[in-house]
């Protein structure tokens, strides 16, 4: 069930629903989190696959349970660097229990001496999504502009998480931004690619 915001600009809405994502009990989103992990992976691992996970911050949806699972699944793994207002994210390999190191808005992120990688497999973080595979993120469009460059290179998958109560009724999209291929909740799987 999708909430309903009296004003639908995509700043108001983005305002929203930041407000009420952060309003979520740290037990449920990391319930949340765990119950997203707890289901069969939504797309096949086969030798060679890296898929990129996140640092969460503020109230952002724990991806460390989803990103174990791939893992536990033969998965190599990758945390996005931010390389620049404007640009593409870069993604650079890692590890369980590799060092990361701070970086934009205290982010933790590979050093700069991790390998960068292009995924196959993205966990996208979001504010808010909707049932056409839109999502509402910060606004500077990071992830936008780094699924559009992967998607011009091959096949990528990219996957929101969120909670349940984070869907909304539309998200206000336009030609630069990217649909997700499918968004895991706690409660549901959500597939776009049909």
């Amino acid at each position: 069930m999708s909430v309903a915001f009296a004003d639908t600009s995509k700043s108001a809405l983005r305002a929203a629903a930041l407000a009420l994502r952060d309003a979520l009990p740290a037990p449920v989103r990391a319930a949340a989190a765990e119950a997203i992990a707890g289901r069969p992976l939504p797309v096949a691992v086969t030798p060679g696959t890296v898929v990129s996970g996140y640092s969460p911050m503020r109230c952002e949806l724990n991806p460390v349970p989803l990103m174990r699972a791939f893992a536990d699944a033969g998965a190599g793994l990758a945390l996005p660097v931010v390389a620049g207002r404007g640009r593409p994210l870069i993604m650079r390999s890692w590890t369980f229990g590799a060092r990361l190191v701070p970086g934009v808005w205290g982010i933790r992120e590979p050093a700069a001496d991790a390998p960068e990688v292009d995924p196959d497999i993205l966990i996208v973080p979001l504010a808010a999504f909707d049932r056409a595979g839109h999502r509402i993120g910060y606004g500077a469009g990071y992830y936008d502009r780094t699924i559009s460059r992967l998607r011009g290179l091959k096949p990528v998958t990219a996957i929101g998480i969120a909670c349940a109560a984070q869907e909304i009724a539309r998200v206000p999209a336009s030609e630069r931004d990217e649909r997700l291929d499918l968004v895991l909740t706690e409660i549901e799987t959500i597939d776009f690619r049909a």
